[in-house]
């Protein structure tokens, strides 16, 4: 995961549990996840577009998420900041031909989304602001390996 794809599902934890209806300074954010200012207003602008979050301009200003925190997944958030999940040189997986003796490296990466999606696409912000995360997240913890840095 990029500083990027980090710093704006954090950003994006925060809006969602912020009180409804109270739109969060983004002093705020910068403040409690530290995130460098600029960093976040660029994050921000690309969420905006991404239509992931709203603003307001002025002393009653600041952000909000554009839907519930239930409807937005850690997927739609990097993608709104990055792009696609997983490509390789900015090509699709399904694009990629390779001569052999690679030719099977495509699937790998296809493969590769695949278990990336599972875990992206499962998990929402209200998720994670409630500690209780999908059985996809949980039962990838208890792999081999998983807790471990190699």
């Amino acid at each position: 995961m990029t500083a990027k794809s980090d710093y704006a599902v954090r950003a994006m934890i925060e809006l969602a549990s912020a009180s409804p209806g109270m739109p969060m300074k983004a002093e705020g954010i910068v403040e409690r996840q530290k995130i460098p200012w600029r960093f976040l207003l660029n994050i921000l602008a690309d969420l905006r577009i991404g239509k992931l979050v709203e603003s307001r301009r002025g002393a009653d200003g600041g952000y909000w998420l554009a839907r519930p925190a239930a409807d937005i997944r850690v997927a739609d958030v990097i993608r709104a900041v990055e792009g696609p999940l997983v490509d390789v040189r900015g090509i699709p997986p399904e694009g990629l031909v390779y001569p052999e003796p690679a030719a099977a490296l495509r699937d790998v990466w296809l493969a590769t989304r695949g278990a990336v999606r599972s875990i992206l696409e499962t998990t929402t912000l209200a998720d994670i602001v409630a500690g209780n995360l999908p059985a996809q997240v949980t039962d990838a913890l208890t792999l081999p390996g998983a807790l471990e840095q190699r």
